[in-house]
């Protein structure tokens, strides 16, 4: 590994590798020239009942290293180096999990297939009833014990929790002997967290090796036997993840780390108390999915300035919410008032102006992109459309908030699959920025980033509140201390809203995610970093 600290080999296991990357380089571009090295001279090893995680910044080239077990790399890439899976098949959840969910099929249609393949040698009639005995014993391993009430339901109908355990349970029922997880615990609560965290250490405990890509450092300490830390395409450090979490030896590896650990340099916003009409008003709000009720809000306000934290299990209603108040869910009752003024329940039938003010960040930044145009054209697009912006004039303010969230400008010239996820959610940010929305909802939108970068967008969330007082924030978050930053907190629990009011009068929800104690990798993670 080019550049690279190595730690102790002696705690290295000494069976063969089920997946084996040697000195591997993804190059992108440089058609007349050298390129840009997304992965440069990365090796690593995956071991039957090991995990090895690969930790660094969005960006850094974990998910690029990830996929090439699979074979896949970014369209155009060139790529230099070995790839070894000597025999079996190898699962991969992805950090998007629609991108593995057909839209047209409901999501228990893969499941089916993959088990259909695996039956054909019992008797025709007994076919039928395997099937569906394989595909609920998967869904219960990736946490799904409602599974057979959401089996009849299209990817859109799901949480991204949900989405994201349905994947999960397509990989567990191919029998893999090894499992690529992508930040598999990006989006869910700390109960779910822990859920996962138990599965993946009972894949291990059954033999099956795990690579985690993870920016959660709570779950990578926890769960993992070796640990690759990555930046900028190469590996930095790598070893006994022990080894490197107590006495960790280049810098950026302690600058990454050092996120675990508390602190108070995040500042909170002001809380708006003043009387008046409020921006936004929900009254006796009744989604439904087809004619079921899945979401209750009987009253709801936001005010100038405010910063409100939505917060619940996975599956409990909050993005559809949001959905809701951005006119994506249009299968409700009830009334969202924007200044006193009822907004229309679809998107379709808003103005312009509308539209502009309720603007919507999704956990699936992907999906969001169109994969064929530059994504700094795409960013730009929203101001001309919607303020009508000159072109050329968009293009520069568009260039101009992406460096402000971290994306230089030869990376946002680029298209959205040469962008990792982390980038493109920032880059999602910086769309609906463009827009001057004076109510900006944000999905999960940290969930997916590294505690650097991280901390750097909620601070610049904190900043913009200051600077533009008409702008009030929606933050649908799983993170309690992403939550702690907000002024108010709503609760939603089953499809209900239980409780709202300042954050600071919120009961704590449950401990920060653990594995179960009969796990044996557990080790008590430290505190998580505050926002």
């Amino acid at each position: 590994m080019n550049g690279a600290t190595h730690t102790s080999p002696s705690r290295l296991p000494t069976t063969d590798p089920v997946a084996e990357i040697e000195d591997l380089r993804v190059v992108l571009g440089g058609e007349t020239g050298p390129g840009r090295a997304i992965v440069d001279g990365v090796s690593l090893r995956l071991h039957p009942g090991r995990i090895t995680a690969l930790v660094g910044a969005s960006g850094s080239g974990k998910t690029t290293t990830g996929l090439a077990l699979l074979g896949e790399y970014p369209p155009g890439a060139r790529v230099t180096g070995d790839v070894r899976v000597p025999d079996g098949v190898i699962g991969y959840v992805p950090q998007h999990p629609a991108a593995a969910l057909n839209p047209a099929r409901r999501v228990d249609a893969l499941l089916r297939d993959i088990a259909r393949a695996q039956v054909r040698d019992l008797p025709r009639r007994e076919r039928r009833t395997a099937v569906t005995e394989r595909v609920l014993r998967a869904c219960e391993q990736a946490q799904l014990p409602d599974a057979e009430a959401l089996l009849g339901r299209y990817p859109h109908e799901l949480s991204g929790g949900q989405q994201q355990r349905f994947v999960l349970a397509q990989a567990l029922l191919t029998g893999a002997r090894a499992v690529i997880a992508d930040e598999p615990t990006t989006g869910q609560d700390d109960r779910t967290k822990r859920r996962i965290v138990g599965q993946l250490a009972g894949l291990a405990r059954q033999g099956i090796a795990v690579l985690l890509l993870s920016h959660d450092l709570d779950v990578v300490r926890t769960l993992a036997d070796d640990l690759h830390v990555m930046r900028a395409g190469r590996v930095v450090e790598s070893g006994p993840a022990d080894e490197l979490w107590s006495s960790p030896r280049h810098e950026w590896t302690r600058e990454l780390l050092k996120g675990a650990a508390p602190t108070q340099d995040v500042p909170s916003p002001h809380a708006n108390d003043a009387p008046g009409t409020p921006l936004l008003h929900v009254r006796d709000l009744t989604a439904r999915h087809h004619r079921t009720p899945v979401l209750h809000v009987p009253d709801l306000t936001l005010r100038p300035g405010e910063c409100l934290a939505v917060v619940g299990r996975s599956g409990s209603g909050k993005t559809t919410l949001g959905r809701c108040l951005a006119g994506l869910h249009r299968t409700h009752d009830g009334e969202i008032l924007l200044d006193g003024a009822p907004l229309p329940r679809s998107l379709r039938s808003r103005t312009r102006a509308e539209l502009a003010a309720v603007q919507y960040v999704f956990q699936d930044a992907r999906a969001a992109f169109d994969e064929h145009r530059p994504v700094l054209d795409q960013v730009a697009r929203t101001a001309v459309r919607l303020r009508h912006v000159p072109a050329a004039a968009a293009l520069t303010e568009a260039e101009d908030t992406l460096a402000d969230l971290g994306l230089p400008a030869d990376l946002v010239r680029r298209r959205p699959q040469q962008l990792s996820g982390g980038e493109l959610q920032r880059a999602a940010l910086a769309r609906a920025l463009l827009a001057r929305p004076r109510v900006l909802i944000c999905d999960e939108i940290t969930s997916g980033l590294d505690t650097v970068t991280r901390r750097a967008l909620l601070t610049l969330l904190t900043d913009l509140l200051r600077t533009r007082p008409d702008l009030s924030l929606v933050l649908i978050t799983h993170d309690r201390e992403t939550a702690a930053a907000t002024t108010r907190t709503a609760v939603i629990d089953s499809g209900r809203l239980t409780e709202h009011g300042p954050t600071r009068r919120i009961p704590g929800g449950p401990p920060p995610a653990a594995a179960p104690a009969s796990s044996p990798r557990h080790v008590p993670p430290r505190p998580r970093s505050s926002c």
